[in-house]
């Protein structure tokens, strides 16, 4: 049986080339190599399986390479691989520091590969500071790291730094095609790319996949082999159940729900993966944002099929619903409840049912034809006749609301409304249905008032100003006294039909507004002028008047007083 070798070994870069998602860091190093200058001292870091220290050996190989040697020197004799997560001791580095004295025998220089530098341990670090800083001419340090934040500061200063990224989703798919083809294996794009996406950025990782799943599936690699063999929900999962929401099939929505859970997945990862698609159709709404989605080409064509069915509306409202779910999950006792809820509000977002035409009452002819049914003829209402008295009452409360009004002498005819059966056609269960219930009842006393005959006699500022005050008199015996302190607060200036108000803050000019129609309501009768209203207005500076430091009450009383200086010279007197 021929000795299996795992791809992540088998295929290690052996050139700068070769190496996947870094060529930044590859093109530097490259050029300090041929103009030689390259520091003794160097640091690489990032995450796990992006290269640190295959680049590390590479470079350690080029260094001492003169371009006579065969490529599969590995010129063992001058690079030292040294695990710190093991050799982590003052003695270990002692060790290293005395061997660092001996010039290399083969080559020019002498490689010191510290894998997991971080792992050092502080007393390590110290004595290795001095022959770091000063190493000798045929002596070049590479350490690599996973935590760079653990490292002393005084190590890393001395370090040239390269900073390793994570491999792109597209890059280590690329990569994964051409190991397929080497290996004679034939993968489908949207398999690779869920393998890449699983790796998370780690090259190594996505090696690893790939070998475990073509030992699940053989020769021939499919996205429901990818899919099954990593237990992952595929996009398969989440454009059904998309589909489901757009048709408002709540049923089948937790029938497919339960499914998931069957299998074994997290209601977590299921609802965080239909907000990611939800952004993902987001993304596909604009030509300049589609590059974003990171999928294959057949799965790329399905999002933008999909996001034609689809409103920005829809899917930022989806956004929402999907994120506060995500965000509650951990701290609900009823993780599953909390999921449904989830997805049967998001396929209510599109419902067009009772809830969201409530306002409409009207039955179209057709719906009675489709069933059949005989419509019964409506009786008109009994018009009843109201007297003047009556009808005074109604203008009285329509002006104390600052409606249009018009005034006639002769009978209004209205309908008659029974309140009884209003109560009952109209729910109390909301304050909007209260609300709409008084509307309507306003607009059935449709009362045509003449208003040029409206009285509106000039007013003086001396009428008005007695007018207010017995106005907030009267608010003050009837226990109103926060009204009755912000009518005191501002002095009423009346110009043309417009009184002027002004305080010093928001707050009293929030109050005076709830409170304004019945105050205008009793102003217009009393001055005989329905042309008056009310203007507020917020003015800070007021405030200052009454607020004066030390400083200023001082300036004011030697304003008054001269002689307060001379005071306070003679006695050395301070505020």
């Amino acid at each position: 049986m021929e000795h299996f070798v795992v791809s992540a070994r088998k295929y290690r870069p052996q050139t700068f080339k070769d190496v996947v998602g870094q060529k930044a860091i590859t093109n530097t190093l490259l050029n300090a190599i041929e103009n030689n200058h390259l520091a003794q001292a160097l640091l690489f870091t990032g995450p796990r399986g992006v290269g640190k220290t295959t680049c590390a050996r590479i470079l350690a190989k080029m260094i001492n390479s003169d371009g006579n040697t065969s490529e599969d020197e590995d010129f063992a004799f001058n690079i030292f691989e040294l695990d710190a997560a093991s050799n982590n001791s003052v003695d270990d580095i002692r060790n290293l520091t005395d061997q660092v004295r001996i010039p290399p025998q083969v080559g020019k220089y002498k490689v010191y590969i510290i894998d997991e530098v971080h792992m050092l341990s502080q007393a390590a670090f110290n004595a290795f500071l001095k022959t770091l800083e000063e190493p000798p001419k045929h002596c070049i340090f590479i350490l690599a790291t996973t935590e760079k934040h653990k490292i002393i500061p005084t190590i890393l200063s001395r370090c040239q730094i390269f900073d390793f990224k994570r491999i792109t989703v597209k890059d280590a798919k690329e990569y994964l095609k051409y190991i397929a083809k080497e290996q004679g294996i034939t993968a489908e794009d949207d398999a690779l790319h869920i393998i890449a996406q699983k790796a998370d950025g780690a090259m190594r990782d996505a090696l690893s996949i790939f070998d475990r799943v073509v030992s699940f599936s053989g020769k021939n690699l499919t996205r429901q082999a990818v899919t099954e063999n990593l237990n992952v929900l595929d996009y398969e999962t989440y454009f059904e159940s998309t589909d489901l929401i757009l048709e408002n099939n709540i049923p089948d929505l937790l029938v497919q729900f339960n499914s998931i859970l069957s299998k074994g997945f997290d209601g977590h990862h299921y609802i965080a993966g239909l907000a990611s698609h939800f952004r993902d159709l987001m993304v596909c709404k604009n030509q300049a944002t589609i590059d974003l989605l990171e999928v294959g080409e057949e799965t790329k064509q399905k999002y933008v099929e999909q996001c034609l069915k689809t409103s920005n509306t829809f899917l930022m409202k989806g956004i929402q619903l999907a994120n506060d779910c995500d965000l509650k999950y951990k701290t609900s006792k009823n993780q599953r409840l909390l999921v449904e809820l989830t997805l049967m509000q998001l396929a209510s977002i599109t419902y067009d049912g009772e809830k969201k035409n409530s306002k409409h009452f009207i039955i179209p002819p057709s719906y009675f034809k489709e069933k059949g049914i005989t419509p019964v003829p409506v009786k008109k209402i009994k018009e009843t006749t109201y007297d003047n008295t009556s009808a005074q009452a109604i203008v009285n409360e329509k002006i104390s609301k600052k409606e249009s009004v018009t005034v006639v002498a002769e009978p209004v005819v209205i309908p008659k409304i029974s309140i009884d059966k209003a109560k009952k056609s109209t729910s109390g269960l909301s304050l909007k249905s209260i609300k709409e219930k008084k509307e309507h009842q306003i607009r059935q006393l449709d009362v045509v008032i003449d208003e040029e005959n409206l009285p509106k006699e000039p007013v003086t500022q001396e009428a008005l100003t007695d007018a207010w005050n017995a106005y907030a008199a009267t608010m003050d015996k009837k226990g109103e006294k926060i009204l009755a302190s912000i009518l005191h607060m501002a002095e009423p200036k009346l110009r043309d039909t417009t009184i002027h108000l002004s305080y010093s803050n928001n707050t009293n000019k929030i109050e005076l507004e709830r409170a304004q129609y019945p105050l205008l309501s009793y102003l217009r009768k009393t001055l005989k002028n329905f042309d008056l209203h009310l203007e507020i207005t917020v003015n800070e500076e007021i405030a200052k008047k009454y607020a004066f430091t030390p400083q200023e009450k001082y300036e004011k009383l030697k304003e008054k007083n001269p002689n307060i200086e001379l005071l306070k010279k003679t006695f050395g007197l301070d505020l």
